[in-house]
C-alpha cells in the first residue's frame, strides 16, 4: 500500500499541478499514514488504523499554526490551511476503504477457523 500511495503521489505531482495535485497530495499522504500504522500495529482494525491517521495528520496540520521547526518543513508542512483537514480525512478514508478490502493475515502455524 506504501508503494502505490507514493508511486500515485509521484504520478500526480509530475502530471498535473494546482489544486488538485496540492489536495491529493493531502489525501495520499493520510494513506501513507495509515499504511505505516498498519505495519507498526498489523493487529488493529482498519478503522482504528484510518482513525490514528487522521488525528496524526490533523495534529501535524494544527501544529503548523504554531510553527514548525525549520528542518522538519519539508516533511510536515509549514503553513495551516483549512481545507488540508478535509482532504486528510478523505485520505483516511481512502486508507480505511484499502486496509478493509485487503486479505487478513494469519498469524504463522494457524488454521483458518
Amino acid at each position: 500500500m506504501a508503494v502505490v500511495t507514493v508511486a500515485a503521489g509521484l504520478g500526480i505531482r509530475s502530471s498535473s499541478d494546482g489544486a488538485f495535485a496540492k489536495y491529493a497530495g493531502d489525501a495520499l499522504y493520510t494513506v501513507l499514514v495509515c499504511a505505516v500504522v498498519a505495519v507498526m500495529a498489523p493487529r488493529l482494525r482498519p478503522v482504528a488504523v484510518a482513525g490514528i491517521a487522521s488525528v496524526f495528520s490533523w495534529a501535524v496540520e494544527l501544529l503548523q499554526i504554531a510553527g514548525i521547526p525549520r528542518t522538519l518543513q519539508p516533511l510536515l508542512g509549514a503553513t495551516f490551511n483549512a481545507p488540508d483537514l478535509f482532504w486528510y480525512g478523505v485520505g483516511a478514508v481512502l486508507g480505511w476503504v484499502c486496509l478493509a478490502a485487503a486479505p487478513r493475515r494469519r498469524a504463522p502455524g494457524r488454521l483458518p477457523s
